[in-house]
């Protein structure tokens, strides 16, 4: 990841699934990465348990970068399914509770499993997995495309 140089992409998307939560939640060389996309000007895009990136990702002035930001990510509903079919629970913590217990930003959910995309100037973040479609599209709007 540090290789990575931001000018060389017009955009990021972080995906999901359900490593993000034990891994992208406490990196910071990913943290790093979001951050320095987002404060270049690029599209910054991020999906499902991706978005247990955002929930500590820092700017160069030290400030969250969702502060001030409408997102969204992995519902509670949907982590309660995903509880009930397995039989236990299966993530370490809940996005939802964590993104609603942040100051001065508003995280959003819709039904369980159903796409829910958001756009916030050069924020994009989707629910889950469904989600994709939904947020391809908002990346291509934001490039100009």
């Amino acid at each position: 990841m540090a290789d990575i140089r931001p000018e060389d992409y017009a955009a990021l998307l972080v995906i999901g699934g359900q490593a993000p939560m034990y891994m992208f939640a406490h990196d910071e060389r990913v943290h790093a990465l979001i951050a320095a996309f987002h404060e270049s000007g690029r599209v910054t895009a991020v999906l499902c348990h991706g978005t247990a990136a955002l929930l500590k990702t820092r700017l160069s002035d030290g400030s969250l970068l969702v502060t001030g930001k409408r997102w969204t990510g992995f519902a509670n509903s949907e982590e309660d399914f995903v509880d009930s079919y397995v039989g236990q629970r299966v993530q370490p913590f809940r996005i939802e509770d964590e993104a609603r217990g942040l100051p001065d930003t508003e995280f959003t959910v819709r039904g369980q499993f159903e796409p829910h995309a958001v756009r916030d100037g050069l924020l994009i973040t989707g629910q889950q997995q469904y989600s994709g479609s939904a947020v391809a599209r908002l990346v291509i709007e934001a490039l100009g495309a």
